[in-house]
């Protein structure tokens, strides 16, 4: 325990990795458990039933599994899971579950979450993940692995983020964005599809040529979005080598809740 400042809080009960260091006026409260190298900035608040995994770095200020900001929860057992390798900057702000939903919010590994971000109960947010300044994630929200967040952005209940999907600075999101897509504005507008990160992550040419050509037919040639996605589905036999990136936007447009930007 060398590594829990003096004036810091540990409540009994909590679980804290021997690694685990703890700076001054913080409070970990006691159903938190901390895994191994995670660091606790000082005055943050860790509590709720709070999973943290390994080697994360919370930065000052933070709200870490207080209970939702809905009128309807009543004090339920839910849960905040938080993975491996995150970075979160000042002041952010992470809610527990409701039984509304599946009851647990969720983070997962190696995401760069920025200052002032607020990730709202039953969200699930999942790797590699960038969030700038002060973006908000409503309720059951969902952003899947590689997704990029301008700042000053929010995201309605219920709306879903696609993989490697990109969203522009100070964002009105109240609709689904298809994986790989730039969007940005309010109203929010579909831009073009986000073709440097998908260069940077290493994807071929062929696998980049297939994604332009799934923007063009959901965006370009004036489909209605049944036609699209019956024209998106018949580029896996055209296109094999991008047999993956297709089935997951097929998955994305067929389970899209809210409707696609468009």
């Amino acid at each position: 325990m060398a590594l829990i400042h003096p004036t810091a809080i540990i409540e009994d009960g909590a679980e804290l990795d021997e690694s685990v260091s703890v700076d001054a006026f913080s409070i970990v409260r006691s159903h938190v458990r901390i895994g191994a190298g995670t660091t606790i900035g000082p005055h943050c608040v860790i509590e709720g039933r709070t999973t943290i995994g390994r080697d994360n770095r919370i930065f000052q200020f933070c709200s870490i599994g207080a209970i939702p900001q809905d009128k309807k929860y009543a004090g339920e057992p839910t849960e905040l899971h938080i993975g491996n390798r995150n970075t979160i900057r000042e002041g952010c702000t992470f809610n527990i579950g409701t039984v509304q939903d599946r009851g647990v919010t969720s983070i997962g590994d190696d995401n760069w979450l920025m200052g002032y971000v607020h990730i709202a109960h039953d969200c699930e947010v999942g790797n590699q993940i960038i969030m700038a300044n002060y973006v908000g994630l409503a309720g059951h929200v969902q952003v899947g692995d590689w997704a990029i967040v301008g700042g000053l952005s929010g995201l309605h209940q219920f709306v879903k983020v696609g993989p490697h999907a990109m969203i522009g600075f100070s964002s009105a999101v109240s609709q689904d964005v298809p994986p790989f897509m730039t969007v940005d504005g309010n109203p929010l507008s579909v831009r073009g599809f986000n073709v440097e990160g998908l260069r940077r992550r290493g994807f071929s040419p062929e696998r980049i040529a297939a994604i332009k050509q799934m923007h063009r037919l959901l965006y370009r040639e004036g489909h209605s979005l049944e036609q699209a996605r019956d024209a998106i589905a018949a580029l896996a036999s055209s296109m094999p080598e991008a047999d993956a990136d297709v089935a997951t936007m097929s998955a994305f447009l067929e389970h899209s809740r809210r409707g696609i930007a468009r």
